[in-house]
């Protein structure tokens, strides 16, 4: 086993994905597994040693072989295997995180727990059997991006694997788990998916924040199936849930270990208010689809026009603006009319 060290070199902001361990507490290990063709790069599992039960995972990566491989190296390098897996506490559905959660249960017979907010997730995939964002489709139809609904529904091959989406050993509610001494108290925080928790270790002042709170980028709003009415407003709520807590070391899904959780959800906070205004100005007076409002905004840090943004890249800035004006419509800065089913949204004076 490995003396732990933390904020090694090669972990900085920019190498944070590369292969291997870190060390980020006494009996916490950071290690990254890839996700090939993803802007992402890579998926943050944390491995909690020095339990009775065995190694405990924070997420379980995507299900394919590169990532198996890389997590049986890393817990080779701390001197583990991986039989010693007995739980894996995933913090959402989507598949970087939970398929590997799945195919280490089948092979190991891990436990996997997961949100209860998941569970009607769960269940359309089951009934659909389709890898499609069908949800995030509907939104771009909604949108009356009628034409970039085809072209993403076209990237998929209808090759939808069922043996990864089966259901958990044990849904989670708000609710403390017991490992030998350590205790992870169980929040749930819906926006990025409806049923999206977060594990918060209060004696050693560590939050797993899987996507609710990561260090480079805001997450997706509402990217499942069946989601709530307003995910925007559901994220915005748990990211001041997260204010009430008190503070602790960031340990993200994607991006480096942080040493704040409060510094960062208030950027966070105050990127979704610009944002707000924005979509809101965007409008200019007019009434406008969601598609419309998306083709006059910058995406990601280097405000990149929507034209030059791929076609998934642009479904999500759609499904994001979508998400932007229904709260100003909540927030009685906007109303929305609905005709031939595309919503369209009219500033409240304009």
């Amino acid at each position: 086993m490995t003396t732990p060290t933390t904020h090694t070199p090669r972990f900085d902001r920019g190498r944070w994905a590369h292969a291997g361990p870190e060390s980020v507490g006494p009996g916490v290990h950071r290690i990254p597994l890839p996700l090939p063709d993803d802007g992402l790069r890579a998926v943050n599992v944390y491995a909690l040693e020095g339990l009775t039960e065995g190694l405990v995972l924070v997420d379980g990566g995507w299900s394919i072989p590169e990532s198996r491989t890389a997590l049986e190296n890393a817990l080779g390098e701390l001197g583990h295997d991986l039989g010693e897996i007995s739980h894996v506490l995933v913090t959402h559905i989507h598949r970087d995180h939970y398929t590997q959660a799945v195919e280490l249960r089948r092979l190991l017979g891990s436990r996997v727990y997961l949100g209860a907010g998941e569970r009607r997730g769960l269940e359309l995939l089951g009934e659909l059997r389709t890898d499609e964002p069908v949800g995030s489709l509907a939104t771009l139809r909604r949108a009356g991006a009628h034409e970039l609904a085809e072209r993403v529904a076209a990237m998929y091959d209808g090759d939808f694997d069922a043996t990864v989406w089966e259901a958990p050993d044990r849904w989670l509610q708000a609710e403390e788990l017991h490992f030998g001494d350590v205790r992870l108290t169980v929040i749930p925080t819906p926006g990025h998916t409806q049923g999206h928790v977060v594990y918060l270790d209060r004696a050693r002042g560590l939050l797993f924040s899987g996507d609710h709170v990561l260090p480079h980028i805001t997450p997706s709003i509402g990217f499942e199936l069946g989601g709530p009415a307003l995910p925007l407003g559901d994220y915005l709520d748990s990211l001041r849930l997260m204010t009430t807590l008190a503070d602790a070391r960031l340990l993200p899904a994607h991006g480096p270990v942080g040493d704040s959780v409060h510094t960062r959800v208030g950027e966070l906070l105050a990127h979704h208010d610009d944002r707000l205004a924005e979509t809101l100005a965007a409008l200019d007076g007019r009434t406008r689809t969601a598609y419309q409002v998306a083709g006059e905004l910058g995406w990601t840090r280097r405000r990149v026009p929507f034209s030059k943004l791929g076609a998934f890249d642009q479904m999500l800035a759609v499904n994001e603006t979508a998400a932007h004006l229904d709260v100003l419509v909540a927030r009685g800065r906007a109303d929305r009319t609905r005709t031939d089913e595309v919503n369209r949204y009219t500033p409240v004076g304009g």
